[in-house]
């Protein structure tokens, strides 16, 4: 499953409580943890040139999740295996489109090839919180359209989720629940 959406709107958050839940591992977003070191060694911010680097490291991270989550769901005696990923290709693509007004045509083609069974689009309905690498408190609403857009236009099913942090994690369970019951 792939959370996505504007900064500062509860995906990592989500991410971490739907892991809890299931007991079962989460992919944090590659790209913070690149962008914070950048940021930590040089105060540079991200560049057209990191984007490709960012887009391997995010594989890389959820194809080594993907493994860990069906040896979890084996070891815990369940027949399905999640993977929670806090952002993914699909997501830097459209951020590179936001940024840069393109993208680089090997990741625009791995995040359109990318599948995940669950797609979902936070709202813009918790506070915005401040930190070295978020820097777009008032457009949240604006990058959220751009999302929405984005999925449309290349027809990616998802779903929008919104609301407190329990009932985000409910209806979520919900949906898993529906899923793995039609899948």
């Amino acid at each position: 499953m792939a959370v996505l959406g504007a900064e500062s709107t509860g995906k990592t958050t989500l991410c971490r409580d739907l892991a809890a839940r299931f007991k079962s591992p989460w992919a944090p977003e590659y790209m913070r943890e690149f962008l914070q070191d950048k940021w930590d060694k040089q105060q540079l911010s991200c560049t057209w040139d990191d984007l490709l680097p960012i887009a391997q490291g995010q594989v890389a991270l959820e194809n080594q999740l993907t493994e860990e989550a069906a040896q979890t769901a084996i070891n815990n005696g369940h027949s399905q295996a999640y993977l929670f990923c806090d952002t993914s290709l699909f997501e830097l693509m459209v951020y590179a489109n936001w940024y840069y007004g393109d993208c680089p045509p090997a990741l625009k083609r791995a995040a359109l090839a990318h599948h995940y069974d669950l797609i979902l689009l936070t709202a813009v309905d918790v506070p915005w919180v401040a930190d070295d690498l978020r820097d777009a408190p008032h457009k949240r609403d604006d990058i959220s359209d751009y999302f929405e857009t984005h999925l449309n236009r290349y027809n990616k099913n998802f779903k929008r989720i919104g609301g407190t942090r329990d009932e985000r994690v409910q209806q979520v369970s919900k949906w898993l629940n529906s899923l793995n019951h039609t899948g």
